[in-house]
């Protein structure tokens, strides 16, 4: 099993699915900034945190994550949506219901998820689709795919979120305007042999076509790379935060009883090591 995909700056909203006989099928959907921690919550019941709607009826799987929103507010109103896809107005023109005999519980939660990739304002933003149990897997039909800037990831992922950094850097020179950059927003390429450095706002308007507010890629001015603005914003903030070490520990011994009820393909187990 692969090593766990370390994510900065996470922001998830999940799909968490149960596999209790006595309630299988029921399904969750939930927001977090550290997936691992909270699974751990969810089977470990509300004293540790976990949701009043899945307490005492574990042990439940995280299926899959969408992550790389911007922020958590941006994270939130998914979460609100993807649980309430008849009252949200992204999505009243699908009239979305779930189809008797037809559908599980969970092919409904995945079949809403496809529709919102593809509406406003989500379409636009730099996601990630994450399978952390393959088994569940699904293609998307070919009319439900995600724009190509959505990625599909597979396996388990490990958030290292981060605070600001007190230091201070040097100012650059933004190589589109040439002025001076001051407030530690700069942009770089991420080919490494390029040294394209520029302001965001300046990098964004050579992205932007007329009529839009939030870029989703471009070429570099200098080397030509295409660049992904989620990546260039992730990397931007990597440079002026540091991983906070202040995290809850989680003791691996708490949670042993949790760990007899799932089998050991769980991806969550595959993170012992990390604990």
């Amino acid at each position: 099993m692969s090593s766990p995909e370390i994510v900065d700056d996470f922001y998830g909203v999940y799909l968490l699915y149960n596999i209790n006989p006595k309630y299988k099928g029921r399904t969750y959907i939930g927001y977090t900034r550290d997936p691992l921690r909270r699974i751990m919550q969810h089977n470990r019941g509300t004293w540790a945190g976990g949701a009043q709607r899945t307490n005492n009826k574990g042990p439940w799987k995280m299926v899959l994550i969408v992550h790389g929103f911007p922020n958590n507010i941006s994270a939130l109103r998914f979460e609100w949506a993807w649980q309430n896809p008849t009252k949200t107005i992204r999505l009243q023109h699908l009239d979305l219901k779930k189809l008797p005999r037809k559908e599980t519980e969970i092919q409904f939660k995945i079949r809403v998820l496809t529709e919102m990739l593809r509406v406003g304002p989500w379409y636009r933003l730099p996601l990630t689709i994450q399978w952390l149990e393959h088994d569940f897997y699904k293609e998307f039909r070919p009319e439900r795919k995600p724009p190509g800037h959505i990625i599909t990831g597979f396996g388990p992922v490990k958030c290292r979120n981060l605070r600001v950094s007190q230091v201070l850097s040097t100012f650059e020179v933004c190589q589109i305007c040439f002025e001076y950059i001051y407030d530690n927003k700069e942009l770089k390429c991420v080919n490494e042999k390029c040294n394209l450095v520029a302001h965001l706002a300046c990098l964004a308007d050579l992205f932007l076509s007329p009529g839009e507010y939030v870029p989703i890629e471009g070429s570099c001015p200098k080397c030509n790379t295409i660049l992904k603005w989620g990546v260039l914003i992730r990397k931007m903030k990597g440079r002026n935060y540091v991983e906070d070490t202040e995290s809850e520990v989680v003791n691996e011994e708490e949670i042993s009883q949790d760990k007899m009820f799932v089998d050991n393909n769980s991806w969550f187990l595959d993170c012992n090591d990390d604990l």
